[in-house]
């Protein structure tokens, strides 16, 4: 599998297009909102000539979602997004409105992520790691065959997701990171949902909010 991101929109949120060999992609938290940027986006897929078959969130909160309902219409594909999401997704909107982001396009979830399962593009195989604490819904997306880890924003190069937004919780946080994203190899990449790339080794040695005794 591989791996591109993006930097997106005034909250400097990555978003991330993943394929494999047969071409086949998906578009993982999209970000997006102005036309420069949605075009940046579509030419990257257009040039590397992928299809994509899959739009995932690994949780709703206003700034990886503000490219689901283009990204819908113009690939013309379906939403995935954990239950517990919905009611974050439904408030984008109103957030929208408090963050000064005109012309916000909502959108809905058209099918249920569920813990455990596998999310199938391709040859490649998505296993969902249900990682609530930053926000009630919160997954995560590894692929064990590469060793790559889209967190969102659970875990951050040297930090850790804010627990101060509704839905939010700092133990439930902890344990989500320390039970179910420590205990993957420490080679592991991940890419999280701002700043650069790390790995869950460096992160349990050196996160100042995380790192294990």
């Amino acid at each position: 599998m591989e791996i591109w991101s993006f930097t997106f929109n005034p909250f400097a949120e990555n978003t991330y297009v993943i394929w494999d060999e047969t071409r086949e992609a998906a578009v993982v938290d999209p970000g997006c909102y102005t036309p420069e940027e949605r075009a940046e986006l579509t030419d990257f897929i257009a040039e590397k000539k992928l299809d994509v078959k899959l739009l995932l969130n690994t949780h709703a909160h206003i700034d990886h979602v503000l490219g689901n309902a283009f990204i819908k219409k113009k690939f013309g594909v379906a939403l995935w997004l954990h239950r517990l999401e919905a009611p974050v997704l439904k408030s984008a909107e109103v957030f929208a409105g408090v963050y000064g982001i005109p012309a916000f396009e909502s959108s809905t979830a058209d099918y249920e992520i569920k813990e455990n399962e596998s999310i199938r593009f391709g040859n490649t195989a998505l296993e969902v790691l249900f990682v609530p604490g930053h926000s009630p819904g919160h997954v995560a997306f590894y692929n064990r065959t590469t060793g790559i880890l889209l967190a969102g924003d659970v875990l951050f190069n040297r930090s850790i997701g804010r627990t101060d937004l509704p839905g939010g919780d700092y133990d439930t946080l902890m344990k989500s990171i320390r039970k179910k994203l420590y205990v993957l190899p420490d080679a592991t990449q991940v890419y999280p949902g701002h700043g650069p790339a790390t790995t869950i080794g460096e992160e349990k040695l050196y996160n100042p909010f995380c790192a294990v005794e």
